[in-house]
């Protein structure tokens, strides 16, 4: 459920308010000399902030993650109560604060006190928490805690949002307003210093000079490769040419990712504020935002946000009198993994099949429709407004020496708190996943972390106390790619991951060059003929499966050598990353037909307790091959030689008799 947001300040406002929601962007050029605001200017600002609510506020996390956990069945509830109870209050929709594995998530504000968040809201408990809430008292068993408001009371024994373990050891740059605005009011992001950079780079600052702040800020390309984005701005800049692009690529294809959909749920403003300011950098008057169409929510959101700042004069023609015009389109793509390579993105923007392109040229010198372009991805353009404002040696200061600022990362897998983190450059991989991700669930140990995606690599235990950074992660055989973090515990395989991983690539290959579409291909019947039971081989496949194993390596350089594209030299990672790490488990598989997490479901073997089984014989009769002998209420047994591994002893077992080895 997707409704609009019933907000005490319109998220669009009529034509004559315009002018005075305007009159504050342009107050933040006044800000620099301290010149007061007006009267009128602070009201508004302090309602759009919800610094002062002339009525209850109830804020609702209906990003993709809320409303698949049932934020649409709590938004429900919460206006059914509401009007069933005649309480006359705001419901305001907002994107994810970050805490997936909390969702659906409702934040309570009532006039004079602080804002609270509640976790885990589900319909059936929307109206004892409002009960409760409206009553003045607050339910610990369901707080996350209450936000830090000047001039606001606190709540008596209730715990800061920012002191929770997820939220301590972060630092929200990008993220900062997710789950605290409404994305689809232009007012509240202009509240909350929104467009004051944009301001104050049209007026105070040249294309040049723009390039200059950004490179000293040392912000890197939050994509993949981690380019100097000023110092590629530049190529582009110096390039001459009637008509200039920017790209921004919001096409996260890797699997577990999701930090530039959540971003754009949101605080769309941001990225559009940071569009313009890196197409005003280059001189592009056109723009596009490449979007996988699985994404409705967030292109929804775009639209809107587009359409707002183009009512507000942000986009469009003569940006705020300074003579700059940008105009932003949406192109949706249709989900291909490749398309998130720069020149596949291009050819698909240009109405082509999703393909890379030899380079050079570079798209920066000739790129989309043959003219210079620059593609940035959607952190790396949402970092943008923050270092404008806030000047180069802000961004710079945070972070280790060769990668300032902050990362956004998808934590997902086997860890407590899944979601959306932000931390500073250099932290450690332990402190994001035990002190920000809660550990491992159901007492299991850590076994690796898969950073970069498909075409990242395999961080284990030992080298938990790596910190995040473009280079460690290298030293290590990963990579920071766009953000995804997948934990995995004790009982996932890392052959099995590696199979997993290659498959999703040989599927997404293009299948333009033969050393990325026929070696992925290779490597992938490799993975498979390890992880195969010998009663499943036939002919000489026992023989082609050692063979196989002793190319492995090889055929990972050549095609690490011979691609065509980024994605295809990356393409072998998952395999060598894991081979590296957990060669002890490639060899248990290769010459003992054994795995030892007890994933790959054909190389198991099974065993049944006689101290434990009953005789009930269900096993037996659930046994495609009568593989199970025994008679009733006596101990039972499995013939090895019939035992195809199906697994159905063990699922049907009601005395946990059945054992899998």
């Amino acid at each position: 459920m997707n409704k609009p947001s019933n907000s005490n300040v319109s998220p669009t406002k009529n034509a004559q308010d315009i002018p005075e929601v305007m009159e504050c962007v342009m107050a933040g050029l006044s800000y620099q000399n301290n010149e007061p605001i007006s009267q009128v200017q602070t009201e508004l600002l302090e309602r759009l902030r919800r610094e002062k609510l002339i009525r209850p506020a109830l804020f609702v996390g209906t990003g993709t993650c809320g409303l698949g956990a049932g934020a649409g069945k709590t938004l429900k509830k919460i206006s059914d109560y509401l009007e069933s109870n005649t309480i006359d209050a705001d419901i305001v929709e907002v994107g994810c604060i970050g805490l997936c594995s909390a969702e659906p998530i409702v934040d309570l504000q009532i006039p004079g006190k602080t804002r609270v968040s509640f976790s885990s809201v589900t319909q059936e408990k929307v109206e004892a928490l409002l009960s409760a809430v409206f009553a003045d008292d607050i339910p610990t068993d369901q707080v996350l805690g209450q936000h830090r408001q000047l001039g606001l009371e606190a709540w008596q024994d209730v715990p800061y949002l920012d002191e929770h373990p997820f939220f301590a050891p972060q630092t929200r740059w990008v993220l900062a307003n997710c789950g605290i605005i409404d994305p689809a009011s232009i007012d509240e992001y202009i509240a909350r210093g929104g467009y004051k950079s944009l301001a104050m780079a049209l007026q105070n600052i040249t294309a040049p000079d723009l390039c200059d702040i950004v490179e000293k800020s040392g912000l890197r390309g939050r994509g993949g490769g981690g380019f100097l984005t000023g110092k590629k701005w530049r190529f582009a800049s110096q390039t001459p040419g009637d008509q200039k692009y920017l790209i921004c690529n919001a096409d996260e294809g890797d699997p577990g990712a999701f930090m530039d959909r959540a971003v754009i749920e949101g605080d769309p403003h941001r990225l559009l504020e940071g569009m313009a300011l890196a197409a005003y950098a280059i001189g592009a008057s056109k723009a596009y935002v490449y979007i996988r169409a699985e994404y409705p929510l967030a292109i929804a959101r775009l639209k809107t946000a587009i359409a707002q700042a183009q009512e507000y004069g942000l986009l469009g023609s003569n940006i705020l009198s300074s003579g700059f015009n940008l105009k932003i389109i949406i192109k949706q793509g249709a989900g291909a993994f490749v398309c998130g390579e720069e020149t596949a993105l291009i050819n698909s923007i240009e109405g082509k099949r999703g393909m890379p392109r030899p380079r050079p040229p570079f798209p920066a010198i000739e790129g989309l429709f043959g003219k210079p372009t620059i593609i940035n991805n959607v952190e790396t353009l949402a970092n943008l407004p923050g270092i404008v404002v806030n000047g180069h040696q802000w961004f710079s200061n945070v972070g280790t020496e060769n990668s300032k600022g902050t990362k956004v990362f998808a934590l997902s897998g086997k860890v407590c708190r899944t979601g959306l983190i932000e931390v500073a450059m250099g932290t450690m991989i332990r402190q994001i996943i035990f002190d920000i991700g809660d550990g491992i669930p159901n007492g299991k140990e850590f076994k690796a972390v898969q950073m970069g995606g498909p075409s990242g690599g395999c961080i284990p235990a030992q080298h938990l106390d790596i910190k995040v950074d473009y280079e460690s992660l290298k030293t290590v055989g990963a990579m920071m790619g766009s953000g995804g973090m997948v934990v995995m515990d004790e009982n996932t395989c890392m052959v099995d991951l590696a199979k997993f991983f290659m498959d999703f690539i040989q599927r997404e290959s293009c299948g333009k060059c033969i050393p990325c579409r026929e070696g992925t291909r290779r490597m992938l019947e490799i993975l498979q003929r390890i992880t195969r039971a010998r009663r499943n081989e036939t002919g000489s496949e026992a023989l082609e499966r050692f063979q196989g194993v002793m190319y492995m390596n090889r055929l990972a350089e050549v095609i690490k050598d011979t691609s065509l594209c980024g994605l295809g030299q990356t393409a072998p990672n998952p395999v060598l990353s894991t081979l590296r790490w957990f060669r002890s488990e490639y060899e248990a598989h290769i010459y003992e037909r054994r795995c030892p997490a007890g994933a790959c479901k054909e190389l198991l073997l099974y065993r049944i307790d006689e101290e434990k089984c009953k005789g009930c014989t269900l096993c037996a009769k659930k046994c495609p091959t009568d593989a199970i002998m025994g008679s009733a209420r006596s101990p039972h047994y499995i013939i090895p030689d019939k035992c195809i591994g199906c697994g159905n002893c063990l699922e049907v077992c009601r005395f946990d008799a059945v054992i899998a080895e």
